[in-house]
């Protein structure tokens, strides 16, 4: 470790890092390749959140939430978008109002991350947390698109900066790293956009390391969407507590008794090495994986090994005796329901998975009703599905394992093998076309019931791929025949 330490290097970093803009104009074309690649990478992963927080409209966390902050006074009630006081105020364009920023952001994550459909890297859920922290404090200083992606790629940066310092997986602890990595990574982001002093920025990502939480155990119920909105609006109290004066220790991190060796109760973490994100890049290597199927990701190679051999092998359900499923250790524990008894659950469900592919021949947005869940057919299939740990460690993310498989046994005495699975369809290293990508966006727009906007849907998907063009965030969603 340098004499500064981690804890300073990390706020030395939000202050000014390498890639920013100034840096870029200089005459380092490797530079400006570098910027132009993760940008591409940090753009797909906002739209994908978008899409998602539009199909999640009539999810009850999102109404119960909305609910909630309409309660504490914290809503715009019928303001024109010309009457809002934007330094204030920052939009909720699902529900077409605003909130104070630090509530916008809470319910912008928590909207994305209620369908579990959002974007997955660094073992949890990057653009769900960064995309609404940098848009709601970057409409408040009217920032423009290029400073919003420099700022969720000082976040990405330092998630997996801390990441890749611990051997033991989150999960298995009961960590839920989008809300405890996500809530220092978010107030990095928002650091870097109020440019605070390096001093400040140290002191912003300690208060967050303090404010950090969320657990596994929730995984299946509304808290689990509530953690990722959580973490955005702490990460953002607590750079504004920075921003204001109020100090943290300058040692948080690397500290005996830190938030590294805190959450990581075998005290297998490195909390000397000095920090790689000082004069690297992870982004373009570790890059987004855009989910295909609206369930944990843990389940989505042996959804793509099921529905391949039904395609290859044309066989019914009524002809499958059993199917066994191959997966790693933290998979399996994020995978816990083994006879969901609804769409909650089912999300975090292999047997719900590997049944839905079996008899619906998808695992898509209307699978994950209550209904679907409960049908005898779905039922009995789920019972027919077994499932064995292998441990072993991906090196790209450590929540899964190198490969899985599935192994589907039919009545005839055939068996039909997968073989190993490497990456699923969307992975960062099997990825989405950007036609593909338009239309996920599309399909979430029309799930979420919002066919008479469908122009609005092309203008925003069209600003979101264009961010870094936007001179100012606030006119992001605007949407010309609407107020807000």
């Amino acid at each position: 470790m340098s004499q500064m330490g981690l804890s300073i290097e990390l706020g030395q970093f939000i202050h000014s890092p390498f890639f920013c803009a100034n840096h870029a104009r200089s005459e380092d074309s490797s530079l400006h390749d570098l910027r132009k690649e993760a940008f591409e990478i940090i753009k797909m992963g906002m739209t994908d959140t978008v899409a998602t927080m539009y199909a999640a409209i009539k999810e009850p966390v999102a109404n119960l939430l909305l609910k909630n902050f309409q309660e504490a006074g914290e809503i715009v009630n019928g303001s024109t978008e010309k009457k809002v006081n934007h330094a204030v105020f920052a939009p909720v364009p699902v529900f077409k109002t605003h909130l104070k920023i630090q509530q916008a952001g809470f319910l912008n994550a928590s909207l994305g991350h209620a369908l579990d459909y959002d974007d997955v890297s660094l073992s949890g859920h990057p653009s769900v947390v960064l995309g609404p922290a940098v848009w709601a404090v970057g409409h408040a200083l009217n920032s423009s698109g290029e400073k919003m992606l420099e700022a969720y790629w000082v976040g990405y940066e330092v998630w997996a900066e801390l990441l890749s310092r611990e051997t033991d997986q989150y999960h298995l602890k009961g960590w839920h790293p989008t809300a405890v990595l996500g809530t220092v990574a978010c107030a990095a982001a928002v650091a870097y956009l109020y440019q605070l002093s390096a001093t400040q920025a140290t002191h912003a990502i300690s208060l967050a390391a303090s404010m950090a939480g969320g657990l596994t155990a929730n995984f299946g119920s509304m808290s689990k969407p509530m953690q990722a909105g959580r973490a955005v609006s702490n990460a953002i109290e607590a750079v504004h507590f920075a921003k204001n004066g109020m100090e943290a220790a300058s040692a948080v991190f690397e500290s005996n008794a830190g938030f590294l060796n805190a959450i990581s109760p075998k005290g297998r973490v490195d909390r000397q090495s000095p920090a790689r994100c000082l004069n690297a890049s992870r982004i373009t290597n570790t890059r987004l994986s855009i989910k295909q199927y609206p369930m944990c990701y843990s389940a989505h190679r042996v959804i793509d090994g099921v529905l391949d051999a039904m395609g290859s092998h044309a066989f019914k359900h009524t002809d499958v005796s059993k199917v066994h499923a191959l997966i790693g250790p933290a998979q399996a524990s994020m995978l816990r329901n083994h006879l969901p008894q609804n769409g909650l659950e089912a999300k975090f469900s292999l047997e719900f998975s590997v049944a839905s592919a079996l008899w619906a021949g998808k695992v898509g947005l209307s699978e994950l009703s209550d209904g679907f869940v409960r049908q005898d057919v779905v039922q009995e299939l789920m019972q027919r599905v077994t499932v064995e740990v292998m441990d072993t460690k991906c090196p790209i993310d450590p929540a899964f394992s190198v490969n899985d498989r599935v192994i589907i046994y039919l009545k005839n005495g055939q068996e039909i093998d997968s073989g190993d699975i490497r990456f699923s369809r969307g992975n960062a290293f099997l990825p989405v076309s950007n036609e593909a990508l338009k239309q996920k966006f599309l399909d979430c727009w029309m799930y979420g019931g919002l066919k008479d906007e469908m122009a609005f849907a092309h203008l925003l998907y069209e600003r979101l791929t264009h961010l870094q063009d936007l001179t100012s965030v606030r006119s992001l969603f605007s949407n010309p025949s609407s107020e807000v």
